[in-house]
């Protein structure tokens, strides 16, 4: 039997499901993971420190990659730490290898994106604060 939905309005039905699938768990992931919500804090100010500098286009695909990369970590490590949590409820060292990798996956996402901010944010801002590009 073929994934692929038979009619037009069932591949709407489904489509539907799966956006609606989606927006309850990040709805989720904002509701219950603190480091989530501060990465969207985080991204915010990075948002507002763009408009502020007037940075162009390509700026802006970066930042959205390296921003839309950290928050998709995040989504992962949830989910990764969330299925442990059900296979294995008692203490595994398996199991705390396994949420120690998500989170050293989110720790490598976040530092990366911090890298690229100050590579696309750093020079604008130091020209719009001390007046000079060197």
């Amino acid at each position: 039997m073929s994934d692929v939905a038979d009619s037009p309005r069932q591949w709407r039905s489904t489509l539907g499901q799966a956006f609606r699938a989606a927006l309850a768990g990040l709805a989720y992931a904002v509701a219950t993971q603190r480091n989530f919500r501060i990465h969207l804090v985080a991204a915010a100010i990075v948002c507002g420190l763009g408009i502020w500098l007037r940075i162009d286009s390509a700026d802006w695909a970066i930042l959205a990659l390296a921003i839309g990369l950290v928050w998709t970590a995040e989504m992962f490590n949830t989910a990764i730490e969330t299925a442990v949590d059900l296979a294995s409820p008692e203490y595994h060292r398996l199991a705390k290898i396994a949420k120690d990798c998500s989170a050293g996956g989110v720790l490598t996402a976040a530092v990366t994106a911090v890298i690229v901010g100050l590579i696309v944010l750093g020079p604008p801002l130091w020209i719009r604060l001390l007046g000079t590009s060197g």
